[in-house]
């Protein structure tokens, strides 16, 4: 409806110009290069102002912890901080995103489920799902603390979980931090989809591709486990968080050449959910909320935050986000993202 409104209104602008021009050269006031040189200077406007019009917020992801209960080595949203909003100001927040035109929200960490055991997330995506009614809802976790619980009381207002899941190699997850404890997170990873199934929650697996998984052929497993999609990322490195003096984390060691992430790429070409993002495609192309709802800019290879969109609302604070929506779109982040229009077989 937006753009709708904005072609209209340029339509109306320059209608009005030319009526302008018609007027002056009736009355003999004008020439043909004023003609020329006034409709020019119009556009040149109107280009201006469209280039400084604010993106709409079609897909966000809410970072709203940065707490989490693994330590893995490449972690690009460290635990900086343990703030967490109240959960009323987050949804205040979260109803201001859907007004300014917001479509997708997916919440993310740090881990989600650790805090208040999982609650404060699943009132945020039922909240999102039943009074905001937003066309997709979805998660980003480890999946070390989801419990059964879980899926029977918040799981019908849940899109897409997404897991993550960087090597079915046990000893490789020890080698990137992604374990706590005992728990066998290849062995969780089934149970979750398991879960999925039973409760109508699309199922989907995140991949980190670095130094200790990248001669990893993960075709078998990825395929048996049979996510919506799988998304593998290019290990990227971000100031402040996984690199340089006042981050959390070391990734250098992690971080692998663009021709080795094309190799990972090219032995898994066969399998059809695969959805690739190398650093170039993920730096920007993200609309990332931190814990105080403050958008980051990852421009100049760290998080800068705004101001938050709380304290200033939704437009202002996104014209400093960094944000590429023409990249956005072309990496494939708008897609079938409702599990109501996936027509999957559960």
């Amino acid at each position: 409806m937006k753009i709708a409104q904005d072609e209209d209104s340029s339509t109306s602008f320059f209608e009005g110009e030319k009526r302008e021009i018609k007027r002056r050269e009736d009355e003999g006031k004008t020439s043909w290069l004023h003609q020329k040189f006034w409709l020019g200077w119009s556009m040149e406007v109107r280009k201006q102002e469209g280039d400084d019009a604010a993106p709409t917020p079609t897909s966000v992801n809410y970072h709203f912890t940065r707490q989490c209960n693994y330590k893995c080595g490449f972690c690009f949203h460290t635990a900086k901080t343990s703030f967490v909003l109240p959960l009323e100001e987050a949804k205040r927040g979260l109803a201001m995103l859907k007004e300014g035109g917001m479509e997708k929200i997916n919440f993310s960490g740090g881990e989600p489920f650790l805090q208040d055991r999982g609650e404060f997330v699943g009132k945020l995506v039922q909240f999102c799902k039943q009074e905001l009614e937003l066309p997709s809802v979805s998660i980003v976790s480890n999946g070390s603390l989801i419990r059964r619980q879980w899926f029977e009381k918040y799981g019908e207002y849940l899109d897409i979980l997404a897991i993550s899941c960087d090597s079915f190699d046990e000893d490789v997850n020890v080698l990137i931090g992604r374990r706590q404890g005992k728990k066998n997170h290849v062995e969780n990873l089934h149970k979750l989809r398991q879960w999925c199934r039973e409760y109508a929650v699309a199922f989907k697996i995140n991949s980190v591709i670095n130094r200790f998984n990248v001669e990893e052929d993960m075709n078998e497993q990825i395929k048996a486990l049979n996510p919506v999609r799988w998304k593998v990322f290019q290990c990227l490195l971000i100031e402040g968080e996984n690199s340089g003096e006042d981050a959390l984390r070391e990734a250098e060691k992690f971080v692998i050449s663009d021709e080795d992430f094309d190799r990972f790429l090219d032995r898994h070409k066969n399998v059809s959910c695969l959805v690739p993002e190398s650093n170039q495609k993920m730096r920007d192309s993200y609309l990332i909320l931190d814990e105080y709802m403050r958008f980051l800019n990852c421009r100049n290879g760290r998080k800068e935050p705004s101001k938050s969109i709380l304290d200033v609302g939704v437009e202002a604070a996104i014209k400093f986000s960094g944000f590429d929506e023409k990249m956005f779109l072309k990496r494939g982040g708008k897609y079938v993202w409702s599990k109501a229009d996936m027509k999957l077989d559960w």
